[in-house]
């Protein structure tokens, strides 16, 4: 069977800035929404998006800290949300169709990884609510904004996807509880999610891709002990980074950057991104690339059918 999750030649790669990829892009008289743009690669994709001309809305759970953060930043509004609360995403969601504003790039940025076993909602494992169906219940409230617009969508995932698929028979962990199982599991989430998105949406000039920005130093880190990074080889004793392959902030964002701008992509959608560029089918035992469990369009189906019962929210069910 073929795929597109091949290379295009890009002409960038890992090293890669968001300098790089946005350099002789004007994004002036665009709209892009930034979940968790206020801080590390978030952060990052905000100044570069707003410095490139485009009008960027930061959406936050704390949004006193979002506001402090993008101080100083020309073209950078902030709102209210938090991705766990359902009522919340549906708030902000209102609020921006209310505006009359069309949508020109979603980047879903924001996530959690690798906390202690937290619910949220109705006792949804807090990772895969939070990660995947905030994010998925804000992009179908946002879609005639999304529609309209054309937008690229643009899903933040990992290489972590790789430590398992979808958990069908225990999707919430309610049969004990793993952190990095449920971490794995919700980037998973993301992949399908851009799957199945771009499946639905490119009759309406929309298109989702999926990324995996690399190995950066970043807050996302928070609920990882120091002792926990020494012994992965991430950082030393004094907290300075060891591990070569790690990106910078700059670096880390830019395949995100890349895949909401480029080009490139177009007539294209629905893949998993790394290093700006395409990323390839994952080898047994290579370094990165994507499942297939993350790209399999069955599973992205079920999935999306799974969170559009769980949320109560379907943008496409009347077609």
């Amino acid at each position: 069977m073929t795929t597109p999750q091949h290379k295009i030649g890009s002409g960038f790669g890992a090293r890669s800035t968001t300098d790089d990829v946005l350099s002789g892009v004007d994004l002036s008289g665009s709209t892009a929404i930034v979940t968790g743009g206020y801080s590390g690669l978030g952060l990052e994709t905000t100044r570069a998006l707003a410095g490139a001309g485009a009008c960027v809305i930061v959406p936050a759970r704390r949004r006193a800290a979002a506001e402090e953060a993008v101080k100083g930043i020309d073209g950078v509004e902030t709102d209210d949300l938090d991705l766990s609360d359902l009522d919340s995403v549906r708030g902000f969601a209102e609020r921006f169709l209310a505006s009359g504003r069309e949508v020109d790039i979603v980047i879903n940025n924001a996530g959690v990884m690798a906390c202690p076993e937290t619910r949220v909602g109705p006792g949804w494992e807090a990772q895969f609510a939070t990660n995947h169906l905030g994010h998925y219940a804000l992009v179908n409230q946002l879609w005639p904004a999304i529609a309209r617009g054309g937008a690229r969508v643009i899903a933040v995932s990992s290489g972590a996807h790789g430590i398992t698929g979808i958990r069908w028979d225990d999707v919430q962990f309610e049969r004990g509880y793993d952190r990095w199982q449920a971490y794995g599991q919700a980037k998973t989430a993301n992949v399908l999610f851009a799957v199945h998105l771009d499946a639905l949406g490119r009759d309406s000039g929309v298109r989702a891709f999926a990324l995996h920005p690399g190995s950066i130093l970043t807050p996302l880190q928070r609920h990882l002990a120091k002792s926990d990074m020494v012994d992965a080889g991430w950082i030393d004793e004094s907290g300075n980074p060891t591990d070569p392959t790690f990106k910078t902030p700059e670096q880390g964002a830019a395949t995100q950057l890349w895949a909401a701008t480029s080009p490139r992509l177009a007539g294209l959608g629905g893949v998993y991104c790394e290093d700006c560029d395409v990323a390839e089918p994952a080898g047994d035992g290579s370094e990165g690339g994507v499942h297939a469990h993350a790209t399999d369009p069955e599973q992205a189906a079920r999935l999306w059918a799974l969170s559009a019962d769980l949320t109560g929210v379907d943008a496409f069910a009347a077609t």
